[in-house]
């Protein structure tokens, strides 16, 4: 068998269908117990559900820290493909080293995949994903309501038909803000001046807690599970009267702690990709204020992934702030990639996966925010006709009467959303996954890393010698990673330890050599390296040299780097 054939025949069918958690963790054991030299897997968490947070580390020789790129996925439950997808990137990185071939990629590229280190979070809301996969209940993030304040009457999600399902219900009201479809009678449209009846009222499928026998409550998108993890990390964080689902704290959720907690033990995460759905975007900084807020040398690598992330998969990449607002002026606080960006210095984005609004022929509005919020009511029996066509009717669904313990006969059905709205069809998935996976792929390549040039012994006579050793930072990016990190606490400079085995330095206290960051070869865009009348490099500020003297023969180890791109290490003889 092959090296491609062993990791493909692993697989549990993460690129044609939607995993449940055992299914998941039985598809990283099966590479942790294949792939011993290459994977590492733990749980950094436990969901109140007692479900394991798993998170995989990749890489030849995975224990040894050096630049490492982050992938998660599913922190919002109904949003499964970001799961199949980090899955797929986690193949594809094991298929680089075994069976690089397969993955039709240059050979430049694949060398500094397979130099780089992988974190892959492929679930971070197991609880909420179980609920969504298995009942159908709409659910943010995690299907729990720890909120103290009982008094208020909220809906409860619940299968009221008995069919094991959670959409929702309707009931005829001459006060309803709803109508049928001419074209696709089970659809519901957004009821129009010249609308005959008959006129529907929806609500979510289940019950009203604390019911007064009369009024039914506005229905709200954290409705019985309040805490939304994607407003939930400490940077920009604000309480919820501020800011809908943004939990008791930051990081009160053990999902989110667990992430937090692990980033920040892990200097060396240098890229960032929070997987999310559905629409077809990429999303960058900054979230909270144009790009002339942004430094500019962010900004011009932000210009580079665009162009590469748009001619691997088709979808555009937009500021968080420009085109991604719901609301003018009003940024989101507390999302997962502001805080890797300005709190870890990653180059940390969001896409939005599955572009079904291009698949329906709808135009591209000024702001990619407004396909969501403005969409028409032909754009919605275009979706119709395509889940019938395309999608084996698997969104819009019949109605069915039954009889509500509160409100007396509904009807319960309308709009299954997993799988066509939410998520690609499964007849799609695999396009979605190769796709992506090559998009972070050469993403991934950027990494900066670090070398010895050159470590050597130079006699000086009357028993001195000295020890000259260079590094070089042969990546992509520098070793601060980005501009806008360099002034971050935790992002220290290199440096270099020389420690002796029979000789012994000159000058005891100085066995520590102060290096400096490393600047990368790779400029992004619109910083005017195709200038082509003012072609010049900026001297050799990728490279590094520190010496001692020691005295008498032995051994001489040395060892540089930073706890940003780890450590290399040599040793020298001397005498």
């Amino acid at each position: 068998m092959s090296s491609r054939d062993a990791v493909l025949s692993l697989s549990k069918g993460f690129r044609s269908s939607y995993l449940d958690h055992d299914t998941l963790t039985a598809q990283l054991e099966a590479w942790r117990d294949a792939f011993p030299a290459l994977v590492r897997l733990v749980s950094i968490g436990k969901t109140p559900e007692g479900r394991d947070l798993w998170l995989l580390t990749l890489g030849a020789d995975p224990d040894r820290v050096r630049p490492t790129a982050w992938i998660d996925g599913n922190m919002h439950a109904s949003e499964l493909a970001g799961s199949s997808v980090a899955l797929a990137i986690a193949e594809d990185v094991l298929r680089a080293h075994l069976e690089p071939a397969a993955l039709d990629l240059p050979a430049p590229l694949l060398e500094r995949v397979r130099a780089a280190r992988f974190f892959v979070l492929p679930r971070m809301s197991p609880d909420g994903a179980e609920c969504v996969l298995k009942t159908g209940r709409y659910v943010r993030s995690v299907p729990r309501d720890e909120r103290q304040d009982r008094g208020a009457s909220r809906w409860r999600s619940a299968d009221v038909d008995g069919d094991g399902l959670t959409l929702v219900m309707r009931q005829v009201d001459p006060t309803g803000d709803y109508v049928a479809s001419a074209a696709h009678p089970e659809l519901l449209l957004a009821r129009e001046l010249d609308d005959a009846g008959p006129f529907y009222r929806v609500h979510p499928e289940g019950t009203i807690d604390a019911w007064d026998g009369f009024t039914i409550p506005v229905p709200s998108f954290v409705g019985d599970n309040p805490v939304d993890l994607n407003r939930n990390f400490p940077w920009s964080w604000t309480p919820t009267h501020e800011q809908i689902g943004a939990g008791a704290f930051p990081a009160s959720e053990p999902e989110s702690r667990a992430v937090v907690e692990w980033a920040i033990a892990h200097p060396e995460i240098y890229a960032w990709l929070n997987l999310h759905c559905f629409g077809g975007v990429f999303i960058r900084p900054l979230g909270h204020g144009p790009d002339s807020k942004m430094d500019q040398d962010d900004l011009g690598l932000w210009k580079q992934i665009e162009r590469w992330a748009e001619a691997d998969t088709g979808y555009p990449m937009v500021s968080g702030y420009e085109e991604f607002l719901y609301a003018p002026d009003q940024p989101l606080h507390g999302d997962l990639t502001d805080f890797a960006y300005h709190q870890r210095g990653t180059i940390a984005y969001v896409v939005e996966l599955w572009d079904l609004f291009k698949r329906l022929g709808l135009p591209r509005p000024k702001k990619f925010v407004d396909y969501y919020m403005n969409l028409s009511r032909g754009d919605l029996e275009k979706l119709a006709a395509w889940d019938r066509d395309h999608n084996h009717s698997r969104i819009v669904r019949p109605w069915r009467t039954a009889q509500h313990p509160q409100l007396g006969e509904v009807e319960v059905g309308g709009v299954d959303p997993r799988f066509g709205l939410w998520n690609p069809p499964f007849e799609l998935l695999a396009e979605v996954c190769a796709a992506q996976s090559r998009c972070f792929l050469r993403v991934a390549a950027l990494a900066p890393q670090v070398n010895v040039r050159t470590a050597r012994a130079v006699p000086l006579g009357d028993g001195l010698t000295r020890i000259e050793l260079v590094v070089d930072n042969t990546g992509y990016l520098p070793t601060y990673v980005l501009a806008s990190a360099k002034k971050l606490e935790w992002n220290e400079p290199l440096y270099a330890d020389a420690s002796c085995d029979g000789c012994a330095l000159v000058d005891a206290g100085a066995g520590r050599a102060k290096l400096g960051h490393l600047e990368g070869w790779g400029r992004g865009v619109g910083t005017g390296a195709n200038e082509l009348a003012h072609q010049r490099s900026a001297g050799n500020t990728s490279c590094a040299r520190a010496t001692w003297t020691v005295r008498g023969p032995g051994r001489v180890r040395l060892r540089a780097g930073s706890c940003r791109v780890g450590f290399v290490e040599a040793t020298v003889e001397v005498g």
